[in-house]
């Protein structure tokens, strides 16, 4: 059972809705006829209008086309001709990705008339599956920052807690996937927007090797253009496993995409005997609540009973990592997304925005290619430690969820941090490694708000996150848990599936 950070066992009753159902449970149902994708989606737009208007997580409603869709794929269904592997599978969109002839605003102002001609890929690959898009969800302006919060959406909030934060910038995809509307979304990380709003919801999200996932055609402005993973945020293993094969792939329009094979991943639960884990609370230098930390212990000793081989280990990162090494990188990217701006196009954006452009148009060539060099720095000592171990394990975020509406935290256990990055010290470097990572919660804090473990693995190893998070997932089953939003009626009874 998960505990929170005072050491009480949290629970909570099940929702009711089929939108609450993960994607295997949607499949096998399908397949035993208990329902039809039609039955699911109403259900699941039942829960998006619910959850939008209490978290403010939908930007653009696809609800009467993700009807059509279903209706199409019941009737294909009634004559046995359907082949996807996704059929009938309801999903979300983060507003940073295309979807073609929907609205792509991105959390900016600049974009309000914006409407994309082209699926990205991985929108492609869904729907080829048989996916059905049910909304593009609420994302910062431009992804620049961990929350969702923007100046064309408004705050978005925590279905756990309505006065927290949902974290970001795939803020609404978390909110939407942790109250039970559907079983995937898709989110962007450029220095954690996968992972931070999942900790923060209480749900599993996947920041993929980069280039597995391709992000062609992109988003427009390309901010983040050398950091920005594509990746599933799911309440199971099983459903980020399932939807990384469908996502991932070669694409000639990105430039970082890989040339590989498609790829299966294998969810069964088996001992961990033999894997190696290192583990740090902190890197060496971060500031972490002490919530975060006794969570993170006990997901250690979880660990070990599971059969890893812990050990206290990590990269050995420069703890000035984040003004010498992150922000020339991703302010400057995010100063070029909108290097033919003025300071007067961007009067409708937020402040902190502006701050992060200014930051970026002031840096110089020579700073950025320097930071260049000490990532390339930071990439080998992640290689070096992936020498020693199979697999990392931090905290996903030093703190959980704070107030809906702030930039961040400025102070974490008496220790001042940077709020705009500083709270989120375990994303980014991985990031700049551009190596796999997921977050899977782990437990609460004592205000009952869910903290997230996160496990890092060598470039291209998926499947160790996935066989080391299926064996935590077995020993502390979160899916059980769900949020008190999303607890409200939704409709047909879970028995029925």
């Amino acid at each position: 059972m998960m505990t929170d950070g005072s050491g009480r066992t949290a629970s909570l009753p099940t929702p009711t809705g089929l939108g609450a159902l993960s994607a295997t449970e949607i499949l096998a149902g399908y397949k035993r006829k208990a329902f039809t994708p039609r039955d699911v989606v109403d259900e699941t737009i039942a829960a998006l209008e619910a959850t939008d208007a209490a978290c403010n997580a939908v930007v653009t409603p696809m609800y009467e086309q993700a009807r059509a869709d279903a209706d199409r794929l019941t009737k294909e269904m009634r004559n046995g001709e359907v082949k996807g592997p996704f059929a009938g599978i309801p999903v979300t969109i983060k507003d940073l990705v295309f979807v073609a002839g929907v609205p792509a605003y991105g959390g900016s102002p600049l974009n309000k008339a914006f409407v994309p001609d082209v699926d990205a890929a991985v929108v492609s690959a869904l729907k080829a599956s048989g996916a059905i898009i049910t909304c593009k969800t609420t994302t910062c302006e431009s992804g620049y920052k961990l929350t969702a919060d923007s100046p064309v959406t408004g705050t978005t909030r925590n279905p756990w807690n309505l006065d927290r934060t949902s974290g970001g910038s795939s803020g609404g995809a978390a909110a939407a996937i942790a109250a039970g509307c559907g079983p995937i979304a898709i989110g962007t990380d450029g220095v954690g927007s996968i992972r931070v709003p999942s900790s923060f919801c209480g749900v599993f999200g996947l920041k993929p090797t980069f280039g597995l996932v391709p992000r062609s055609p992109g988003f427009s402005p390309p901010s983040w253009a050398s950091l920005a993973h594509t990746g599933p945020i799911t309440r199971t293993v099983a459903d980020a496993a399932l939807a990384l094969e469908i996502i991932a792939g070669y694409d000639l329009r990105d430039p970082a995409s890989l040339p590989l094979s498609p790829r299966r991943f294998d969810t069964k639960v088996v001992p961990l005997n033999g894997v190696r884990v290192g583990a740090s609370v902190d890197l060496g230098y971060a500031a972490v609540s002490p919530d975060v930390r006794a969570a993170f212990n006990k997901a250690l000793a979880i660990l070990e009973s599971c059969g890893a081989k812990v050990s206290m280990d990590g990269p050995g990162l420069d703890p000035g990592i984040l003004e010498h090494t992150l922000k020339p990188i991703a302010f400057t990217e995010q100063a070029a997304a909108v290097a033919s701006r003025t300071t007067a196009d961007l009067a409708g954006s937020e402040t902190d925005y502006r701050d992060v452009v200014s930051a970026g148009r002031h840096y110089s060539g020579t700073e950025y290619i320097e930071a260049g060099y000490r990532r390339g720095q930071a990439r080998t000592a992640f290689l070096k430690l992936f020498e020693r171990v199979d697999a990392l394990v931090t905290p996903t975020v030093a703190v959980t969820a704070f107030e809906a509406g702030r930039l961040g935290v400025d102070r974490i256990d008496g220790i001042a941090v940077d709020p705009h990055l500083g709270w989120s010290p375990f994303t980014w470097p991985i990031n700049l490694a551009g190596l796999p990572a997921a977050t899977l919660p782990c437990g609460f804090d004592r205000d009952g708000m869910p903290i997230g473990l996160q496990i890092v693995a060598h470039w291209l190893d998926e499947p160790t996150i996935f066989r080391i998070a299926a064996a935590f997932e077995e020993a502390q089953p979160w899916s059980r848990f769900w949020p008190p939003l999303a607890l409200r009626e939704q409709g047909r009874a879970r028995a029925k599936a």
